[in-house]
């Protein structure tokens, strides 16, 4: 058991606090008022981007709405953001405009672009500037067709262009400078908030023929993690929450270079407890009323009185049922004494009303109340031990039946099973001395044995010790079995219910014949049902925890190197220092320390999925595996260019030890001498939307753009194919 004052306090984290939202002053609209400026919408599934092509960064919001009424004045409120948190209720009404990795809710997105073009203070009936807007590689058609109409019918914007956004984070981190045309060749690994792609881009033109997405992101990430600690504490006292467990993702996990070899190396507990990483939740201490040395003093005073108290209830109680005893024996000798007064009829008639059936019950009442009375007296006075019985007397066994009436043959046949109980007993006290008598030899020879070489009898002894642990850890293995339906011994199990079930032992012909059942005329036969019955305790499993348990006491009495450690029972119940290490047990009370999350094995264990999401249950290739796919439809040369610049961006992209990862992912699968170079983008969250900002710039941008006419003939899932775009569903410019 731990205690949460044995931690390390520098290695305790504490969740952070909910910062209060900022309040964010809608820009002046005078700079672009009738110029033209073009606007970019990063569009992304956790934040929105936007802003003017000129600015030099984005505003930035939670891409998430929630319509909700003011609980003083009943108005009705639409929360955007940061801002749903400050209200407790709108939480629960949050709405995104992602569904996973699908754009879906057009409402929120809807309110998500009132907002944006709020904050950028456009103050005119119509937005009059070219949209350059995120979409997710291969866009379904209809979420695009939605956002287009949304984009024309709504806000009537002259011209609207899609792009993908990290080809856009790599356009920002490649663009040289002007007048060079953008030629740049790369691999980009997005890591997205749903999804993972990798787009090969050559010539500064991005491939989307030949990328891939895997269903696997950040929010999955999360989830997992949240399931890990949900798994590893099903009783944690505070609920933790998605937030609350995205911050443990960000701050914690990290990838590993060679999972399976940190694997082996955590198996050392001192290496597991290294890598542990503690998360303090809130907790309230229980108000404890401390009590004065007077109050205690009393308090003891008050128990030790009613104790008293009770002790003498219990004597009086006891000396009441002596007195009731022995009144009990005094009425009942007074009517035995009645007997040779009174006629055969009135004393059957007198034991009748005594509740009597005859002379012998009366007889065997009063013998026992002596008894007790006897015992009950010698208990009082200090308990001493029973004297030994009188033997007791059969005179009529011998006399012969002829000499004898019929009330002498009935009391004959009494003294007879009487003597015959009577020898049982005596052969058995017999046989129990004989049994004490050798059970002294054989301590007496051990003695001899134990002083005359301790070490080698203590051996002989711990030999036998672990033949009995043995015997009971195969017996625990094969009940464990037996849970398991598919498992050898509950097949053997099932096989022997069947046979019996069957009972071909004896054939039909001889069973309709009469034929014999042997079975059982062998005691073994028995054993079948040991066998089937699972939860019953063999006798040999009782005999084995007795011995054992015998074997123990002698060598805790005379082997000073055998401790109370080394007994079954302390093995057994005590925890493995490896699960010690990896979920610390606390002490029952300790409140700080059972609201605390020990994080180990999950922090490289969650970011492992991205490399095989099979082990959280998506039934999908790993990176690793798209990676070598996406390389394997292009020749050596045009794969060199590629991986010299392989380009990580996105948010997840910024978790520790994801280039040595990738690295040691690729070296395998690419040839020696073929150069290898990983770079994450500057500033992974906010470079798609500059690479953006400085297309939307250009004049190419100008051509990449849909028009309000184009649409109005084309229909809203119609494109025009460029370098920075998807190609579904998309016209050649």
């Amino acid at each position: 058991m731990s205690s949460s004052m044995d931690v390390d306090e520098s290695n305790v984290f504490y969740l952070p606090q909910q910062p209060l939202p900022t309040v964010h002053v809608p820009a002046s609209y005078a700079e672009h008022r009738d110029k033209h400026t073009p606007l970019c919408i990063d569009n992304g599934s956790t934040n929105l981007r936007f802003g003017f092509c000129t600015s030099e960064s984005p505003r930035v919001g939670l891409n998430m709405i929630a319509k909700y009424k003011e609980r003083k004045t009943n108005k009705p409120l639409l929360l955007f953001g940061e801002g749903i948190d400050v209200e407790g209720g709108a939480r629960s009404q949050a709405r995104t405009p992602w569904e996973g990795d699908v754009l879906l809710n057009f409402d929120a997105l809807e309110n998500a672009l009132d907002y944006a073009f709020i904050q950028l203070g456009i103050d005119t009936p119509s937005v009059d500037h070219p949209i350059l807007m995120t979409e997710r590689l291969a866009s379904p058609l209809h979420s695009r067709a939605l956002t287009s109409e949304l984009m024309f019918e709504q806000y009537c914007v002259p011209s609207l262009a899609f792009c993908v956004d990290s080809v856009m984070s790599f356009y920002h981190n490649n663009l040289p400078s002007p007048p060079v045309p953008f030629r740049s060749d790369g691999l980009v690994v997005s890591f997205n908030t749903a999804s993972t792609s990798v787009i090969p881009v050559l010539d500064g033109k991005g491939l989307m023929s030949h990328a891939k997405r895997i269903p696997w992101g950040a929010s999955q990430a999360t989830d997992y993690l949240q399931k890990l600690i949900q798994l590893k504490y099903p009783t944690f006292p505070n609920r933790v929450t998605t937030t609350q467990t995205n911050w443990m993702l960000q701050n914690f996990c990290e990838f590993a270079t060679d999972y399976t070899a940190l694997l082996r190396q955590l198996k050392d507990p001192l290496q597991m407890r290294a890598a542990d990483r503690i998360i303090q939740f809130p907790y309230t201490l229980p108000v404890t009323e401390e009590k004065t040395e007077e109050e205690l003093a009393r308090i003891a005073e008050r128990k030790k009185e009613q104790g008293r108290k009770l002790q003498e209830l219990a004597a009086k109680s006891r000396m009441e049922k002596l007195l009731q005893k022995e009144n009990d024996l005094a009425h009942l000798l007074s009517v035995r004494e009645r007997r040779e007064e009174e006629t055969k009829r009135e004393w059957a008639d007198t034991l009748k009303e005594e509740g009597f059936s005859n002379d012998a019950a009366l007889d065997a009442t009063i013998k026992k109340l002596e008894a007790d009375l006897k015992k009950a007296r010698k208990k009082e006075a200090d308990g001493e031990n029973e004297e030994p019985e009188e033997p007791p007397s059969f005179p009529l066994v011998d006399v012969p039946d002829e000499e004898l009436d019929e009330d002498g043959l009935k009391e004959k046949r009494k003294q007879k099973l009487m003597k015959a109980g009577y020898e049982a007993r005596e052969r058995a006290k017999r046989e129990k001395e004989r049994e004490r008598e050798e059970r002294e030899a054989e301590e007496k020879r051990e003695e001899q044995e134990r002083d005359r070489d301790l070490a080698g009898w203590a051996s002989k002894l711990r030999k036998e010790q672990e033949a009995i642990m043995s015997r009971i850890k195969e017996r625990n293995r094969r009940k464990a079995a037996l849970t398991d339906r598919k498992s050898a011994a509950s097949q053997a199990r099932m096989k022997s219910i069947a046979n019996l079930a069957a009972d071909d032992r004896v054939p039909k012909k001889r069973r309709k014949g009469g034929g014999e059942d042997m079975f059982g005329a062998d005691d073994a036969d028995w054993a079948i049902y040991r066998k089937i019955n699972t939860a019953a305790a063999s006798s040999d499993e009782e005999d084995d925890y007795a011995n054992l348990q015998a074997v123990e006491q002698k060598l805790l009495a005379y082997d000073p190197t055998f401790t109370e450690e080394h007994t079954h029972a302390a093995l057994t119940s005590q925890r493995s220092a490896l699960m010690a290490a990896f979920r610390p047990q606390y002490e029952e009370g300790d409140v700080k320390g059972k609201t605390r999350i020990h994080l180990n094995v999950e922090r490289w264990r969650v970011c492992e999925a991205w490399f095989s999401p099979s082990m959280a249950g998506v039934d999908s290739a790993g990176l690793g595996e798209v990676l070598q796919n996406v390389l394997a439809r292009f020749s050596d040369q045009d794969k060199g260019r590629l991986v010299k610049n392989v380009f990580l961006t996105g948010a997840p992209s910024q978790l520790p030890n994801i280039i040595p990862r990738l690295h040691a992912t690729l070296r395998p699968i690419l040839p020696p001498e073929m150069p290898l170079e990983i770079v994450r983008a500057a500033d992974p969250t906010r470079d798609a939307w500059r690479g953006m900002a400085d297309f939307a710039k250009t004049d190419e941008f100008a051509r990449v753009g849909v028009t309000k006419a184009e649409y109005e003939e084309w229909g809203g899932e119609r494109v025009k194919r460029w370098w920075g775009g998807n190609w579904n569903s998309s016209v050649p410019i």
